[in-house]
C-alpha cells in the first residue's frame, strides 16, 4: 500500500476531476501515491460540502498566552542554566498559570532555544600543549604513591548513578556556546560521596 500523506489543494482538485470522470478511486489513489481510503474520504467530503479543503481543526488550546511565552523565554535568556522545572515554578509564581514541564520545553523549543551542554574549555593551543608535554616530562618518574593523590577532572566522565545530574544551559543553534560558561559549573565537574558522576 502506498504511504499515507496529506494531499495539497491542487492534488484535491485533480483528485475530484479525475473520480468525475470515471476514474475508480483506487486508481486515482495509485496516481497519486496515497492510500485508496484517502480518495474515499476526499470523495465523501465533496459530496458531503462541495468542497475540497479540509475543515478548520480547533485543536487543543492553548496553555500559555503570548505574553506568558515571553515570560517563559526571558526567564531562559536570562538565566541560562535555569530547568524547565524552575522556569515552570517562576511562571506559576509570577502569574498563576500551571503548566507542566514539558510544555515550558515546548515554548522555548519554538523561540529556537534548546538545551545544551555548556563548554568545558578553550581549545587547546600550541602553548597549552607545549605546557602539558613539560608537566609530563617533570612527572614521568613519579611513583604510584604520589600519584595517588592526584584526581584528574577533565578525562573521561563515568556515571555512578542513573541520574548524572549533568547541567545544561538553554542556547540557540549556532549561538557561542562558551558565553554561558560560568564558574558555578564548576560544582558538577566532581561530585564525590559515593555517587554522582566522577571524572578519571
Amino acid at each position: 500500500m502506498p504511504p499515507r500523506r496529506k494531499l495539497s489543494d491542487l492534488d484535491r482538485g485533480r483528485a475530484i476531476g479525475w473520480l468525475q470522470d470515471g476514474v475508480a478511486a483506487r486508481q486515482v489513489a495509485q496516481r497519486l501515491a496515497v492510500a485508496p481510503s484517502v480518495i474515499i474520504r476526499l470523495k465523501q467530503r465533496f459530496h458531503a460540502t462541495g468542497r475540497v479543503q479540509e475543515r478548520q481543526r480547533s485543536g487543543r488550546p492553548r496553555v500559555t498566552t503570548q505574553r506568558e511565552d515571553r515570560f517563559i523565554q526571558r526567564q531562559a535568556m536570562q538565566q541560562r542554566m535555569a530547568t524547565a522545572n524552575n522556569i515552570r515554578q517562576r511562571l506559576q509564581a509570577t502569574t498563576n498559570t500551571v503548566v507542566s514541564g514539558q510544555t515550558i520545553r515546548n515554548r522555548l523549543h519554538n523561540f529556537g532555544l534548546r538545551a545544551r551542554r555548556p563548554v568545558r574549555g578553550t581549545t587547546l593551543t600550541a602553548n597549552h600543549r607545549a605546557a602539558r608535554r613539560a608537566w609530563c616530562t617533570q612527572h614521568v618518574r613519579w611513583q604510584r604513591q604520589q600519584w595517588a593523590q592526584v584526581l584528574f577532572t577533565d578525562e573521561s566522565r563515568f556515571c555512578l548513578e542513573p541520574a548524572d545530574g549533568r547541567i545544561r544551559v538553554w542556547r540557540c543553534r549556532g549561538e557561542q556556546k562558551a558565553l554561558f560558561w560560568n564558574d558555578s559549573v564548576l560544582a558538577e565537574a566532581l561530585s564525590w560521596s559515593g555517587k554522582g558522576s566522577a571524572h578519571v
